[in-house]
């Protein structure tokens, strides 16, 4: 998911605790504690065998997680009670002040936190710095409203009134995902300081090196101590988070399955959550579109990130009279992406994010092809010509022709670099078969037809839909599905509502007319 291309060459700063100014694939081995509360980097209480964490651009060890336990996370909610106390008693100026700060720095680190992301996750640099720039927009975004909360006042009669006030939750559990690490605990982070919260955060195991960086910033930009921390783990620290009796909310980012778990664990203390879950969209692409603008608008719809996007448009219809020439020219365009180290400018793929999630996905390649698929391109296991990356996690972006609606690789979220092509003949027809699914977190449609554009996105089942582009997410503007995709919604002016309460306060200027 991009804010926007034009910001991705910036100058280079900074280093990472001493290392090197360029960064290489495999010169990076992480040693500090990972977990992050009370104003510093804390080691896990408990004794417990360290889980590997692998480079994706070089199959090698990057550093080992260890998991929080039940102390640990105590003690990190603790931290963020304290915050809290001082926190949700400043004024929303002097938060934005504190946020603005924040926002500052990460500018500042922009290249140092965007080689950290490649090295644990795979993505490109290039990427990895659109990314980067989303986080800080995000927090800028939300200095700025920081000062806006407030309520209404309503006039009653006899001089009577009510106003409503508009108050924090408590601390806030933040869950992370894999495919973007540093800007979504930044995309939760933003609007729950912003309105006066704190949170713990736990990053996803497969990558949890970049959301202490941003737990550092906070710290060095004025923040109190304990008002972002950051727990390590799995499945055993999310729950304990989600059950804790002093978390007010959670908001989580992940599979469709995590999701109900985290509603249901959640709901035993009656908490509201965030979940942006998966997606299996559709990308409409109708014959009087502008060809040229489509066929990107369908590679960035299906490759960005190694195609690990939830928002992905991999259902691509397109309209039967000119399917033919589509699928040339994305073929065309997919067999030159440049795909090898990610740290490179000229890469414009890296590696997956890990080895058990490249079988996976080569795997829906392999059932595809079984169940009739025509493979147009890619779908296989790729070795860069550096020896060093040899047992990196790379494959080739793959084009699926001859797709139906009933087929695996149309009908289940891949989350990798598979674009499966299918066609139609009329807008119904389009429009019937892009909203058979269970998902509907985004959606997309080419055409010069404005009225057929606004038309045919009144009717799709999705809550974040694109005309002649795709992947493309303003902070300023609210992203989230409908249907099982997920409840509520990130960025945008509405997620205020989702980190705050309101409370009703009635008045009485006269005497009490009493029943009694």
């Amino acid at each position: 998911m991009l804010p926007r291309l034009a910001s991705s060459l910036r100058p280079y700063r900074a280093t990472y605790l001493g290392l090197a100014r360029w960064l290489s694939s495999g010169s990076v081995n992480i040693t500090d504690p990972l977990n992050f509360w009370a104003g510093e980097r804390r080691s896990s209480a408990g004794i417990n065998h360290g889980e590997n964490v692998y480079e994706p651009a070089t199959g090698r060890v990057l550093c080992q997680l260890h998991e929080c336990g039940a102390e640990d996370v105590n003690e990190a909610v603790n931290s963020a009670k304290s915050a809290l106390n001082y926190w949700s008693k400043m004024s929303g100026m002097e938060r934005a002040r504190i946020l603005i700060v924040a926002a500052q720095i990460i500018d500042s680190r922009r290249e140092e936190i965007a080689q950290m992301e490649v090295i644990n996750n795979g993505k490109s640099i290039t990427e990895a710095r659109l990314d980067v720039d989303s986080a800080r927009l995000c927090i800028e975004y939300y200095a700025g409203l920081a000062n806006t909360l407030s309520g209404q006042h309503v006039q009653l009669p006899g001089g009577s009134f009510a106003y409503t006030r508009r108050e924090p939750l408590g601390v806030c559990a933040g869950i992370g995902a894999w495919n973007y690490p540093f800007q979504i605990a930044a995309w939760k982070s933003a609007p729950a300081l912003a309105c006066g919260n704190a949170m713990v955060f736990k990053p996803s195991p497969v990558t949890p090196v970049t959301a202490v960086l941003l737990a550092e910033m906070y710290v060095q930009a004025g923040a109190p101590q304990g008002l972002f921390n950051v727990v390590q783990g799995g499945q055993g620290t999310g729950q304990l988070l989600c059950l804790h009796h002093d978390i007010a909310k959670v908001s989580f980012t992940g599979s469709v399955p995590t999701g109900k778990r985290i509603m249901e664990m959640a709901s035993k203390g009656v908490k509201p959550v965030t979940l942006e879950l998966g997606g299996k969209s559709p990308l409409l692409i109708f014959d009087d579109c502008d060809l040229e603008n489509a066929v990107k608008g369908a590679l960035m719809a299906n490759f960005l990130s190694q195609g690990q996007v939830c928002s992905n448009g991999t259902r691509v219809f397109v309209q039967k009279d000119i399917l033919p020439e589509f699928l040339e020219e994305v073929v065309k365009r997919t067999k030159l992406i440049e795909i090898g180290d990610p740290l490179l400018e000229t890469t414009r793929m890296g590696a997956l994010v890990n080895l058990p999630h490249l079988n996976r996905v080569l795997s829906y390649v392999n059932q595809a092809k079984k169940e009739g698929a025509k493979v147009m391109c890619g779908g296989e296991v790729f070795i860069p010509v550096d020896p060093k990356l040899k047992d990196g996690y790379y494959m080739t972006p793959c084009v699926l022709g001859d797709c139906s609606d009933e087929m695996t690789c149309v009908k289940e979220e891949i989350f990798g670099p598979v674009m499966s092509v299918l066609s139609f003949e009329t807008e119904e027809e389009a429009l019937h078969r892009a909203n058979d699914t269970n998902l509907g977190l985004a959606a997309g449609v080419f055409t010069r037809d404005v009225r057929r554009a606004h038309r045919v996105v009144e009717h799709l089942k999705a809550g974040s839909c694109f005309i002649n582009n795709y992947n493309i997410t303003p902070v300023e503007v609210p992203f989230g599905g409908f249907k099982m995709s997920g409840i509520g919604r990130e960025n945008g002016q509405v997620t205020i509502e989702h980190y705050s309460q309101l409370k009703t306060v009635f008045v009485e200027m006269g005497d009490v007319d009493s029943l009694f």
